[in-house]
């Protein structure tokens, strides 16, 4: 059972970072009908970010690492890559919207690719140390939890999970509860008639990537809190997994994505701890097979009704 509960974290952890992901494929598909390839790349550029403004960020609040300094570099991976996600975007998809979407969807691929090569040539091929911006330990659990002191939870995996739920929390106050997330939904809903009552479907579009881009550059930096090494290709096993989470949940469907991304992330520790590691990327594909066999709206998403 300790073993079984160890896992459990582990995969929450994994899951969380998948979760944050996975919303910025579920958002610019319940906005735009298509999936955005680059996504994952966007999440490998939050990593690079953070890798190199990191040191100066942290300087500011003294020579070694500091929560307000991660806090900081944070913010900075956020900012950055939500404007990284305006731009592709505006130079990559906007001037193919009225195309047929299978133009769209090669160029996204197009897109993924181009990051991935000219991230190997900027910052190299072989993998960075990602700089401690934060001291990740284990914590102590007391004695007089029996068994459970035997569990290993480490800073970075709390720091991850309080991230991403307060991330998921503004996420839903955003698009339930301000004006632009009205617009978001109404978009979403019919793209027509949104312009037609004073939409700026132009600035609405721009802004759902952004604020997708900003998740993903978060992940990247969350991601390497705990796992210190990056490299260019980084972001193409993880932006696929989280893939997998939005279609699993329900893609189009915020709270499927998070519940997918966390899923999935349980289901590739289990099977770490519990069959072989070999196996990882098999079996989380293989769940993706299965639910579009058997459920291809996912857990929490509607079918919807095309009209001829």
């Amino acid at each position: 059972m300790i073993e079984f509960l160890q896992q459990l974290i582990n995969g929450f952890s994994q899951g969380s970072i998948y979760a944050l992901i996975a919303l910025g494929y579920t958002m610019v598909f319940g906005v735009l009908r298509f999936i955005n390839f680059a996504h994952g790349d966007v999440y490998m550029l939050g990593a690079f970010v953070g890798f190199y403004l990191g040191p100066r960020a942290l300087r500011m609040f003294g020579n070694g690492a500091s929560y307000p300094g991660a806090a900081l570099v944070l913010l900075l991976a956020m900012a950055i890559c939500a404007l990284i996600g305006i731009v592709i975007e505006k130079l990559c998809y906007r001037p193919l919207r009225e195309r047929p979407k299978l133009t769209v969807l090669i160029t996204a691929i197009g897109v993924s690719l181009f990051l991935e090569n000219a991230g190997q040539f900027v910052f190299g091929a072989d993998p960075k140390s990602f700089p401690e911006i934060i001291t990740d330990r284990a914590l102590e659990i007391p004695a007089a939890f029996g068994k459970l002191s035997a569990l290993t939870i480490t800073i970075g995996q709390i720091i991850v999970v309080v991230v991403t739920l307060a991330l998921l929390f503004a996420l839903r106050h955003i698009v339930l509860h301000t004006k632009l997330g009205t617009a978001m939904r109404a978009l979403s809903f019919n793209p027509v008639a949104a312009s037609l009552m004073g939409i700026n479907n132009d600035v609405v579009i721009s802004f759902t990537f952004g604020l997708g881009s900003a998740l993903a550059g978060a992940a990247g930096i969350l991601t390497s809190i705990q796992q210190p090494s990056i490299d260019p290709l980084m972001g193409v096993n993880a932006g696929l997994k989280a893939f997998v989470a939005a279609v699993l949940g329900g893609i189009g469907n915020l709270p499927g994505a998070a519940l997918g991304g966390v899923l999935i992330g349980v289901i590739e520790a289990l099977v770490v701890g519990y069959v072989s590691p070999t196996y990882r990327d098999a079996i989380v594909f293989g769940v993706l097979i299965l639910i579009l066999l058997f459920k291809p709206t996912g857990l929490l998403g509607a079918s919807e009704r095309e009209k001829v």
